[in-house]
């Protein structure tokens, strides 16, 4: 079983920045594909970014340029966010592939929110 924490949302004046942080349990990243979502109100939940265990990046359109992720060998998952902007106000969750891939991100993995293991999310606000 995969768990997921995630810390380090708040409240931010637009073109601010923020650092989520995941921490998660032991081999996590050498195992599965991991990234983050996010989920505004009345809205479906969207990948915004993914990395494999290679260091290999993907990123949603809407946030390349301003969002990295990155991880550390303490099993922890990074979001650094810049350029803020209110559409990015959401709860932003971490998550992990169930479909163990010896860390390879598939190609779908940020396209649906199925087969995932999930922290209980981070709240973003966004004010301009």
């Amino acid at each position: 079983q995969v768990q997921l924490v995630e810390s380090g949302g708040g409240s931010v004046q637009a073109g601010g920045s923020l650092r989520l942080t995941c921490a998660a349990s032991r081999y996590t990243y050498n195992n599965y594909c991991v990234g983050w979502f996010r989920q505004a109100p009345g809205k479906e939940r969207e990948g915004v970014a993914s990395i494999a265990r290679d260091g290999s990046t993907k990123y949603a359109d809407s946030v390349k340029g301003r969002f990295t992720i990155s991880q550390d060998v303490k099993n922890t998952l990074y979001l650094q966010m810049s350029g803020l902007k209110s559409e990015d106000t959401a709860m932003y969750y971490c998550a992990a592939d169930r479909r163990e891939s010896g860390g390879y991100c598939y190609t779908d993995f940020l396209l649906s929110y199925d087969d995932k293991y999930w922290g209980q999310g981070t709240q973003v606000t966004v004010s301009s």
